[in-house]
């Protein structure tokens, strides 16, 4: 690649919009309502950042056609709605992921109720949304109630803002009662059948998926941060494994946590590194970014309930209560920063093949007796 050094923190390139941080990423420079964005393209090499470079104009041509005018009074809900994703697109506190989610909310909303779209703010009544709402709460989760209703009202909201409307029509629904997912986690036993029965699939990943899944139950870790992962993040020497999520938005929370390297997991990543040719601690550890349909299948095979990605960090919390951890030191280990008020009510359960084995402990006869 041919660019022009500036000596500085950034270089041009022989791209209008890229440059290059001494980092060596590239990143695009683009113009929206006359401010300037930039965004990262995610790579350090050049052909792989011209043709994202290409796919990420051609979104951002598409996306200033279908610019609206927040003040037209014939506005549509999906103008509006189109003007709300669009600030959230910009605003950089925001994660990725985040964005992502509402994008879903959205997608989602429309296909239950896909008339909104084109309805006129002015035009849709509290009667409208009651409809809407009284069907779609029957069908769904509470949380995916509960947000959807949240996302109508910040788009109604914009619509009161650019003065298209006086009320939000979306402002008197109410809000659902969310019930916890009750957790069915397997046994030690029936877990490490489940990853046996993973290591041994026929598929070309099978043995890196089924590592994923022991590294994830061994250390608590979220999906993205256990795949963002890297081997010098592995401190064996003092025993704990760094995790810094995301490298450009971090943790979940957006700090940098250590977890304890147990003897499981130290077993693992010591076998892991070892099985590969060359090494640099910048590598990632693991070697696939998923591997849900792996556990599907091989939880079908043992005869197991369905777990997704996230019932592993479950798991590991569980056992780690279950073997006398207090529940402060695991809130810490998983990155809560409210000193185990949701582990407690997410973890204050204990499994029936646990709760047997205490209750044998229990007895009310007097010690002397006892003896």
């Amino acid at each position: 690649m041919k660019s022009e050094s500036t000596g500085k923190t950034w270089e041009k390139t022989k791209l209008q919009n890229c440059v290059r941080h001494k980092s060596g990423r590239y990143y695009a420079r683009l113009f929206l309502n006359g401010k300037e964005i930039w965004k990262s393209l995610k790579t350090s090499h050049f052909s792989v950042a011209e043709a994202k470079l290409a796919e990420l104009q051609k979104e951002h041509r598409e996306r200033k056609a279908s610019e609206v005018d927040p003040g037209d009074a014939r506005m549509t809900f999906g103008a509006a709605a189109t003007l709300h994703l669009q600030e959230l697109e910009e605003r950089t506190s925001i994660k990725r992921s985040t964005r992502k989610y509402w994008r879903e909310i959205h997608a989602a909303l429309l296909k239950d109720w896909p008339e909104l779209a084109h309805l006129e703010l002015r035009k849709i009544t509290p009667q409208m949304c009651r409809r809407w709402a009284s069907i779609f709460a029957k069908n769904v989760s509470g949380s995916r109630f509960n947000n959807s209703v949240s996302l109508l009202r910040h788009i109604f909201n914009l619509g009161k803002r650019a003065g298209v409307i006086f009320a939000n029509p979306a402002a008197e629904l109410e809000r659902v009662k969310v019930t916890g997912k009750r957790l069915e986690l397997p046994t030690l036993a029936k877990f490490q059948e489940f990853v046996a029965e993973m290591r041994c699939g026929h598929g070309r990943d099978s043995k890196n998926c089924a590592d994923l899944a022991e590294g994830m139950a061994y250390t608590g870790m979220r999906l993205g941060e256990a795949t963002a992962l890297t081997i010098g993040d592995v401190n064996f020497a003092g025993g704990v494994i760094r995790v810094a999520g995301d490298p450009e938005e971090g943790t979940k929370n957006r700090e940098v946590r250590e977890v304890p390297l147990i003897a499981q997991s130290k077993a693992l990543f010591e076998r892991m590194i070892s099985e590969r040719e060359k090494t640099k601690d910048e590598d990632g550890l693991f070697l696939v970014h998923e591997c849900q349909k792996s556990m599907d299948r091989s939880a079908k095979k043992v005869g197991m309930k369905r777990i997704t990605h996230h019932d592993l960090r479950h798991f590991f919390a569980t056992v780690c209560i279950e073997k006398a951890v207090d529940i402060p030191t695991v809130s810490r280990w998983l990155g809560h920063k409210d000193g185990g008020a949701l582990a407690m009510r997410t973890y204050g359960h204990l499994r029936r093949e646990h709760s047997l084995a205490q209750a044998a402990k229990v007895s009310f006869i007097p010690a002397a007796e006892a003896a």
